[in-house]
């Protein structure tokens, strides 16, 4: 796979017009990953998710995203040190400041460590490892100072989730396996589509505007709660329901009191969503190294519950299990506080956002999105 981007006009509306009047759906030419909602597949530069995400790390996923292919043994290296010394550089230039500790939440964090720091990059990739460095940073720092501790400086040599976990808690067992789980959801979360926060960073990219500048701006996008908030709460009600045989009760009393099931549905997938497949499998590997087995039990029972109970209460819509659901699980599993759940999925989809930024500068022209007027005439 060669990573020359098709020359046209990249955003455009596609399809016929929508019983309101607006115009199809929005499209775009990539190479950086297919969604197919039918069939449940996600396809990531070529390579099925379930292989990728299980198989590699986050320095190769950056590499298939930076070159187009996976990388050899020196090309892994090489990003896994070069991820190192931007998180030394921005460990060194702010990005765990007062400001960024003092942030009202993880994703205020992130924001502030990209808005303060001045990048003195050379190159698109340069460019990318720094993000990609300051977010790990700000999002380690931004969670010891909610537990009233002090930043931790990273290691250059650890890998990018390995040190993430580090920073946070140097002391946690098992952390090798735990940041192999990291890994997976890094790399699951790396892309998918034309999202709204991908949609905005692309948006900002065809003004002419930074990389840095894109990223912050998909970051707020990604901050709203119908985009990548709901991890959170699927742990609530896993809490809430406390054992598998309490779990139909509870879901009936949730339905019929008209609230959504957390970690349910979805706008693409019309079947059961693939990164749940494989996060379900990473958390797996962690049981086998005894983590997380009691709370894996407890969510597949909620979410067999939850499945059949939304099949018979809307037998016309397709409600089936999302990425939120397993991610919940998984992040939990690894030692990271639900206050940084959404945060963390930036970390792991910043790659993509820097790589969509990329195929948009290529295009070289302004996204315009056309309005309908539908308010009264001239008087």
């Amino acid at each position: 796979m060669t990573h020359a981007v098709v020359p046209s006009e990249n955003l455009r509306t596609v399809g016929p017009a929508s019983a309101d009047g607006l115009e199809g759906v929005v499209a775009a030419h990539t190479l950086l990953s297919d969604v197919d909602g039918e069939l449940g597949r996600l396809v990531l530069g070529g390579h099925d998710v379930e292989r990728l995400a299980l198989g590699h790390g986050y320095e190769d996923a950056l590499a298939l995203f930076l070159d187009g292919a996976l990388p050899d043994e020196a090309r892994r290296a090489s990003l896994r040190r070069g991820l190192g010394r931007a998180r030394a550089r921005a460990f060194d230039v702010g990005a765990a400041s007062d400001a960024v500790r003092r942030a009202p939440d993880a994703m205020s964090a992130l924001r502030v460590a990209l808005s303060s720091i001045t990048f003195e990059a050379r190159s698109h990739e340069e460019e990318v490892l720094a993000i990609a460095g300051a977010t790990a940073v700000a999002l380690a720092a931004h969670g010891r100072a909610r537990l009233q501790l002090a930043p931790i400086a990273p290691e250059v040599e650890r890998s990018h989730a390995h040190d993430l976990l580090a920073m946070l808690e140097p002391d946690a067992p098992l952390l090798d396996a735990r940041a192999g789980a990291l890994d997976s959801y890094l790399v699951t979360v790396s892309d998918h589509g034309l999202n709204a926060s991908t949609f905005t960073a692309r948006i900002v990219a065809s003004t002419g505007a930074s990389l840095v500048a894109s990223v912050v701006a998909a970051i707020g996008a990604l901050e709203g709660p119908l985009h990548g908030g709901a991890p959170g709460p699927v742990l609530d009600m896993l809490d809430a329901i406390g054992s598998p045989e309490n779990a139909e009760a509870w879901l009936d009393a949730e339905l019929a009191a008209g609230r959504r099931i957390m970690g349910m549905g979805h706008r693409i997938y019309r079947v059961r969503d693939p990164r749940a497949a494989v996060l379900e499998k990473a958390i797996e590997r962690l049981c086998h190294e005894g983590l997380a087995s009691t709370r894996l039990a407890l969510a597949r029972a909620v979410e067999q519950a939850a499945r059949a109970a939304l099949r018979e209460r809307y037998p016309a819509r397709t409600l089936d299990t999302n990425v939120e659901f397993y991610t919940a699980v998984l992040l939990d599993a690894v030692g990271l506080s639900r206050t940084c759940f959404t945060a963390t999925f930036a970390l792991g989809r910043v790659i993509g956002w820097c790589a969509h930024v990329r195929e948009q500068r290529s295009v070289g022209r302004l996204v315009r999105p056309r309005s309908i007027y539908v308010g009264p005439a001239a008087a």
